[in-house]
């Protein structure tokens, strides 16, 4: 594990200790007074009752572990992007664009024991804070790779069943997605009846144009949830032109996913059809 500096948490509304990747002797009141500030340039951990949070600003969670159990979802977010299961139950290979603490990767990879994990990592520092977060060494089933997201999915033709994407900066998706051709890069990367999963928050007007987009290329097999005790939106976007929506065979299966997983996947399939019926997606990319 690398270095970790630690000290009190400089902030008033927050609790607990921070851990930054600073060497032993660093200046306490230098570094708290730019974590204050919000210029610190490097992810950070904050600890308080039994979480361990990543962060890149005050502003926004990248992820939450509890630290008893590190491989369970916390965030209602992250327990959403997984309803992807409804869809396809036996994912053989799921890539990540995203490590943040690594709660989905952890999670895959103790639950979905039949599938191929590769997750793409453009910070070095969060990779390093991999272990204080509990994700697992890489072995047979898990790769992590520092690397450019976008960028890989551009050169790589190797194909994924399930792609979930939480690619964020200090202030919300990063915006890196919009210059690139990452979308269709993306719905070329899936299988044939693959599903991208992709977590949206902030500004609205800093993610319509990732739903507008995501809409336009897989000509509009987009579904949209949100998810209000976070603040974020959950997509699902689906590649198989012939893609319909099973809801009352969902419905039945939701229930053994709940016994499987202990994430609550009735709930997850209402909200599913219902941001299907109501067009949310849509609603979002105005």
């Amino acid at each position: 594990m690398s270095v970790l500096f630690e000290l009190p948490s400089p902030f008033p509304s927050e609790p607990g200790r921070v851990r930054l990747l600073e060497p032993a002797g660093s200046d306490t009141d230098a570094l708290a007074e730019r974590l204050r500030a919000g210029c610190y340039d490097k992810p950070f951990v904050l600890e308080n009752g039994g979480l361990r949070a990543l962060h890149f600003s005050l502003g926004y969670v990248q992820s939450v572990m509890d630290v008893d159990n590190p491989a369970a979802l916390v965030l209602g977010y992250a327990q959403r992007m997984m309803a992807f299961l409804l869809f396809a139950p036996r994912p053989r290979r799921i890539t990540m664009i995203g490590l943040g603490g690594g709660s989905l990767a952890s999670f895959c990879h103790r639950h979905l024991p039949a599938a191929a994990l590769t997750v793409l990592e453009i910070d070095p520092h969060v990779i390093a804070l991999r272990a204080l977060f509990g994700v697992p060494a890489d072995d047979a089933r898990l790769r992590v790779i520092e690397a450019d997201g976008v960028r890989w999915l551009g050169d790589t033709d190797t194909r994924c069943d399930v792609l979930l994407v939480d690619a964020f900066g200090a202030e919300g998706v990063a915006e890196t997605l919009l210059d690139t051709d990452f979308h269709a890069d993306a719905q070329r990367h899936l299988s044939g009846r693959g599903i991208l999963v992709m977590n949206v928050a902030g500004a609205r007007e800093g993610y319509a144009p990732h739903v507008a987009r995501l809409l336009e290329v897989f000509d509009e097999r987009v579904i949209a949830i949100p998810v209000r005790e976070d603040g974020n939106h959950i997509l699902f976007a689906f590649r198989d032109p012939q893609f319909a929506p099973r809801w009352t065979w969902m419905r039945s299966q939701a229930h053994a996913l709940k016994a499987r997983f202990g994430l609550d996947f009735p709930a997850f399939a209402q909200q599913l059809e219902s941001g299907d019926r109501q067009r949310h997606a849509w609603r979002l990319a105005r």
